[in-house]
């Protein structure tokens, strides 16, 4: 019976008792619910509950007709003596449930609670019903079902409860043990006549291969145990675990839910209205600025629906977010512009040892030339910046004497200077030849480009300081290797450090594959602003950083928003933080800026919700005479509006911005 303790474990657990009443007639009762279109109470958990009134209260006259001893009708009334002690007519207002249709909520962390109370009234309880109660939550153009709350009658559960039962009597009567299905009467007695061998077996305890077996006996264990099954009684048990799923079907009409169900309440009687406080949390949006909860669901009897609640009046929730008051001015940072600007790339060029000829053949020279001519061409038809001047500095390698090789980079830089000194003027002639069908180029910004640009050529003889770099960097070298050669760097005079690094065990390697690295030409290109005059320009332009995080603060994610605008400070910035709950961050920076409407709100909400109602109130005083708009912005904020019913800030806000006074 494991099956079914843990089924009415679930049970046991969501059972609330109520007050045992009689309940009248299930048919009868269903009528009247249908009759009077009942529906479960939909109100604001916050409601204060009102006193009780008896049915007599509610429906007792307050006048009445009577015939006199003549046959002439009489309209009575209650009346009592006045001061004078004179008889006058009373009327009794009767008494009305006002049940309060939406309200003000405040979102905190990106999120809102929606707290509303079910009310069912005892006409829908029966012992036989259960009623399936499913709030359904709208907001803007979608609508998604909640979890729903059951209210189940006693008779109803024990009726679930029975099917189980009978479930597990049909899961009890499944035979998991195959043994049974074997005549071991039968067998022992074949056995026993026939082979008195394998007979003397049945109480020997010793395993035996059923290979071994076979072959003492002329027939396997399996074959001597299958001619005795009982084959009906194996079928029937086959068929009855291959018809589990059908069987819970009939026997469980309504199986228990033990998941996606907010409250299970079994209902003994029907004494009095039974209550719920419901709590839904929702993520907040964009736009989202309303959200109302209806009910929708029905009376069942064991597996049929035998009434649809009826659709009732929704009650609304009007989401209220401190991101509403994000200031929306465009933040702009200021830029410092300057005339001047420069460039600069570095190739490699190789040349034959101690050559200054340049050969597009060799190596990878042809790959090196064809990405610096690539530079030269963009540089030249950028629309922003024109060419001034090009300076080209050429390296060597540290073998050989240093004069020679200071001479030798220079001869150097001088030829790649010329190269592509011949490499414009080329260009431009192409260019301007090809005016005629380049049509889409500006004549006058064509001529401006293919101006000669003036080359400089510069010797930077070897290369230390980058071999350093390329030492030190190095996966092959090993460390002592690269301490030696650290020691060594630090002689002063290259030729003799150059001398001192060929006894070195790794120079053959230095040379060969660090070396060539250093035979390097850099080109460093120096601009200006095309049409600037003045050396610098200050320009604003729009701070991106700071509107993605106003835009963030739209969108809710104040996480993020609180990431952008941190460093910033401001208004904005303490938003986030109040719209995150951090309450003593957001004063903070508010205290320090000036103060402003918006600051005052701000600041009157943060001080409510820390429970300095003196503060919040003299700021939200202040707001409301800084801008009126605060004066109905102050119910939508419950943390204000609270304060506006605690201290009766009604009178005192008119009479502040009464023109007459």
């Amino acid at each position: 019976m494991q099956f079914l303790r843990s089924i009415t474990g679930i049970a046991a657990v969501s059972v609330a008792v109520l007050a045992l009443v009689p309940s009248c007639g299930t048919q009868r009762k269903i009528g009247q619910v249908r009759a009077k279109a009942l529906s479960p109470l939909l109100s604001m958990t916050e409601d204060r509950d009102l006193p009780a009134f008896s049915v007599d209260d509610f429906h007792r006259p307050d006048t009445m007709v009577v015939e006199d001893p003549d046959g002439n009708k009489v309209l009575i009334m209650r009346a009592v003596k006045d001061e004078n002690g004179e008889m006058v007519a009373t009327d009794e207002i009767r008494p009305s449930i006002i049940v309060s249709r939406f309200r003000n909520v405040a979102e905190r962390h990106g999120k809102v609670d929606l707290r509303f109370r079910i009310t069912v009234p005892p006409e829908m309880q029966d012992s036989d019903w259960q009623l399936r109660i499913v709030p359904e939550l709208s907001v803007l153009d979608e609508k998604k079902r909640l979890d729903p709350v059951l209210i189940t009658g006693s008779s109803y559960r024990q009726a679930q409860l029975k099917g189980y039962e009978r479930y597990q009597r049909f899961i009890d009567s499944i035979e998991t043990d195959t043994t049974v299905f074997l005549n071991r009467f039968q067998l022992e007695v074949f056995l026993k006549r026939n082979i008195p061998e394998l007979y003397r077996f049945r109480t020997d305890s010793t395993e035996v291969s059923d290979e071994a077996f076979a072959s003492v006996f002329g027939v396997t264990e399996r074959q001597a145990i299958d001619h005795y099954i009982d084959r009906i009684r194996l079928e029937r048990n086959r068929r009855k675990i291959g018809k589990k799923a059908e069987m819970f079907e009939r026997y469980v009409r309504v199986p228990l839910v033990s998941e996606g169900i907010r409250l299970d309440t079994v209902v003994r009687g029907t004494g009095g209205e039974m209550v719920y406080d419901y709590v839904q949390t929702i993520a907040t949006r964009p736009r989202l600025k309303k959200a109302e909860i209806n009910l929708c669901g029905g009376i069942y009897r064991q597996d049929s629906k035998i009434y649809d609640l009826p659709s009732g009046e929704p009650i609304s929730f009007y989401i209220s977010s401190v991101g509403g008051l994000v200031d929306d001015t465009d933040r702009y940072l200021t830029r410092i512009i300057e005339r001047k600007a420069s460039l600069e790339t570095a190739c490699y060029v190789d040349f034959k040892s101690g050559s200054a000829v340049i050969l597009p053949e060799l190596g990878r020279n042809s790959e090196e030339i064809a990405r610096i001519k690539s530079n030269f061409v963009s540089i030249m038809e950028n629309r922003v910046f024109d060419l001034d001047s090009v300076v080209v500095r050429a390296s060597c390698s540290p073998e050989g004497a240093y004069d020679r090789n200071r001479a030798l980079s220079l001869r150097r830089s001088e030829a790649v200077s010329s190269y592509f000194n011949r490499f414009m003027h080329h260009w431009a002639d192409s260019v301007e030849a090809g005016l005629g069908y380049r049509m889409n180029l500006d004549e006058r910004w064509l001529a401006e480009r293919t101006e000669p640009v003036r080359f400089v050529s510069r010797s930077d003889p070897e290369n230390w300081t980058a071999l350093d770099l390329l030492v030190d960097r190095d996966t092959l070298l090993s460390g002592a290797e690269k301490a030696a050669y650290r020691r060594l760097a630090s002689v002063p005079d290259p030729d003799t450090r150059e001398n001192r690094l060929q006894e070195l065990g790794c120079y053959r390697y230095l040379r060969e594959h660090l070396y060539p690295r250093l035979r390097t030409v850099r080109f460093d290109f120096y601009l200006h602003r095309k049409g600037m005059v003045k050396d610098t320009v200050h320009t604003t332009v729009l701070d991106s950083v700071y509107m993605a995080g106003v835009q963030a603060i739209r969108d809710t994610d104040y996480e993020k928003a609180l990431t952008l605008l941190r460093p910033y400070k401001d208004f904005n910035c303490a938003v986030a933080y109040c719209a995150l709950d951090y309450n003593a961050s957001a004063i903070r920076i508010l205290e320090s800026l000036e103060r402003s409407a918006k600051s005052d709100y701000l600041l009157a909400i943060l001080y409510s919700r820390t429970g300095d109602d003196r503060n919040a109130v003299q700021h939200y005083l202040s707001a409301c005479a800084g801008d009126r708009g605060f004066v109905h912005r102050g119910n939508l904020d419950p943390e204000i509006s609270s304060l506006i019913t605690r201290y009766g800030l009604r009178k005192e806000i008119d009479r502040n911005l009464d023109p007459s006074n």
